[in-house]
């Protein structure tokens, strides 16, 4: 059961710059979005990936006191061969290495997913303090404002919204910041999500988590 009582409104913030992302630690903040475009090569690259018949689901755990560039030397190494693989490298290591920054993070888990059908399809809250979601290629996650659905109803199908404009949708390449139910104040609190609907596209997707 969710914890309801809490001081805040759920807010959200959106900027073209990755300075937003900081929105993210202030109280009453649940989700934090850097809409950013990807690049014309890092988005060759995904697109080419995606459009891959081969499964990919890689993770690993990232000691953020190493060397995380040389860590992810190793990271989706079946698509080296492809342009713009470089690229990609880069803006994980980029991604990663400024959402430990932000957290004082120790220990960084990283996932990448090539998706044909949705993970996650039931509207719900992550029991994670904060987890970096960004789609690399196709339809970006979905998430609730506050009133669109009672919190206590949450993984009850007959209550998730079906009307199109109390869904909301992040763009493909957004960074965004999902704060969950262990933030600290934040009980009660963690932004509502979930993975889209199948529209036929493979979803290439990528998770950081604070571990420690």
């Amino acid at each position: 059961m969710l914890a309801l009582q809490r001081s805040f409104e759920p807010q959200q913030r959106f900027g073209d710059e990755p300075s937003v992302l900081g929105e993210a630690l202030h109280e009453g903040v649940n989700l934090a979005v850097w809409q950013r475009s990807l690049s014309p090569e890092l988005r060759a690259f995904c697109q080419a990936v995606a459009g891959n018949a081969a499964p990919l689901a890689e993770s690993l755990v990232l000691d953020v006191a190493g060397e995380t560039s040389s860590t992810l030397a190793s990271f989706a190494t079946a698509y080296r061969s492809l342009d713009g693989y470089s690229a990609f490298v880069d803006d994980v290591t980029w991604l990663t290495d400024a959402f430990a920054c932000l957290v004082d993070a120790r220990r960084v888990g990283i996932r990448l997913r090539l998706l044909d059908k949705a993970m996650c399809p039931r509207f719900h809250v992550d029991h994670v303090p904060l987890r970096l979601i960004t789609t690399y290629a196709g339809t970006g996650s979905h998430w609730l404002r506050e009133e669109a659905m009672p919190r206590q109803r949450l993984g009850d199908p007959a209550a998730e919204p079906i009307e199109p404009r109390m869904i909301e949708q992040l763009r493909t390449g957004a960074v965004a910041l999902f704060k969950g139910e262990k933030w600290q104040g934040n009980e009660g609190a963690g932004i509502v999500h979930r993975s889209p609907p199948s529209d036929g596209r493979r979803r290439l997707i990528l998770t950081l988590d604070w571990l420690a």
